[in-house]
């Protein structure tokens, strides 16, 4: 694949306002998104053999391999400006203990920040950067 990918849980408030962020972020336009339950997310998450029922972590493919949890957050950094670089140091604290981190707010998402009904539907700016 040529750009990196996300894919994230389309209903999930939490989720959505990350892509948002880091659309807001990625000045230069490299990443591409898809949610966990559209077709292109579907595919690719079999063609890494992933789980394609279980959306408790965005996953991240980038240059043929694929990240999930706080290690796809980690390496999503490389993509954003450079005042975020310094948060990549966090690759050093062991990823047990990243990961719980990332559980504890995954299983909280819904509850915290609420669900939608549907996967969300990216604005006409956007949509050349959404998979189909």
């Amino acid at each position: 694949m040529e750009h990196p990918v996300v894919l994230f849980d389309g209903v999930c408030n939490y989720c959505n306002g990350m892509v948002n962020r880091t659309i807001r972020l990625d000045k230069k336009g490299r990443i591409r998104f898809a949610p966990l339950q559209s077709a292109a997310g579907q595919r690719l998450l079999k063609e890494h053999r992933l789980s394609t029922e279980n959306f408790n972590s965005f996953v991240l493919i980038d240059g043929g391999k694929t990240y999930t949890k706080s290690g796809a957050a980690i390496r999503l950094l490389r993509y954003l400006p450079w005042w975020l670089q310094e948060a990549r140091v966090l690759w050093v604290v062991p990823r047990p203990f990243r990961d719980a981190i990332y559980d504890f707010i995954a299983q909280n998402r819904y509850k915290w920040f609420g669900k939608m009904d549907q996967c969300m539907i990216p604005t006409p700016e956007v949509r050349a950067r959404f998979l189909e």
